[in-house]
């Protein structure tokens, strides 16, 4: 009984020895090399909106007389772009201010800022809907800015060009390195490395007013172009021997 026990114990440390080693938490298995590149893809899509800022800044006796001409001229700025067909839920009011001015020659006079961001689903009539809103009385205009409306969709094309390019560089450090591909462990979306501005992103600080001018003359042109789309991605493969 006594030699009992530390055959037992021996026994023990032998099965202990031949246990399998625990498995990679990355899923490479023991003859395979674990492989980590990037890869990008670009796309480009036609802007299928136009986003501007338009407003008014009035300047008057009182803050009351300043906002009144204000009010009047916004609502012809609104009626013209209604007239274009461009729907309320696209137009938002992105500043309303009133201040007395104590500097300079309207020392004591009261200025009123109005601003709206505006909204074109059809870029062709961008410029239609500048020369409206300038028409119309207004002496703050800025933009447009042309971008997609659906990013995430114009995208789509980007990714798996972005995983093309991915499986090409694994497969040249493979085949420079003597192995094959066997598998993929992992794919990591790395997001998109463009910008495409949205209607929240529109500045639409004050700035100096510019003199209104009235004119029949066409509308400037607004060239739609395209936007680039460029989007990331990380792959794990494990690789082999040929």
């Amino acid at each position: 009984m006594m030699i009992a026990k530390p055959l037992a114990a021996a026994g023990l440390a032998v099965l202990a020895g031949c246990s399998p080693a625990a498995p990679d938490p990355r899923g490479v298995h023991r003859a395979e090399t674990l492989l980590t590149v990037t890869g990008t893809g670009r796309a480009e899509a036609a802007p299928d909106q136009a986003l501007f800022t338009a407003g008014l800044s009035s300047i008057a006796p009182s803050a009351e007389a300043a906002s009144a001409r204000n009010a009047e001229t916004m609502n012809r700025i609104t009626a013209s772009l209604a007239r274009l067909g461009i729907p309320t839920r696209d137009i938002q009011t992105r500043n309303l201010s009133v201040n007395r001015i104590d500097y300079g020659p309207n020392r004591g006079r009261y200025e009123a800022g109005n601003i709206v961001a505006v909204r074109v689903r059809n870029t062709a009539r961008a410029g239609q809907a500048v020369a409206a809103v300038t028409a119309a009385g207004a002496n703050i205009v800025s933009g447009p800015n042309l971008s997609v409306a659906d990013p995430e969709k114009a995208s789509l094309g980007a990714y798996g060009i972005a995983y093309k390019a991915a499986r090409a560089k694994a497969e040249a450090y493979a085949g420079a390195a003597g192995l094959r591909v066997a598998r993929v462990l992992s794919i990591r979306d790395g997001g998109e490395g463009g910008y495409m501005p949205q209607m929240g992103d529109m500045d639409a600080r004050m700035v100096a007013p510019a003199p209104v001018v009235q004119t029949t003359a066409p509308p400037p042109p607004v060239l739609a172009g395209t936007n680039a789309s460029v989007v990331t991605v990380r792959v794990d493969f494990a690789l082999q021997a040929r």
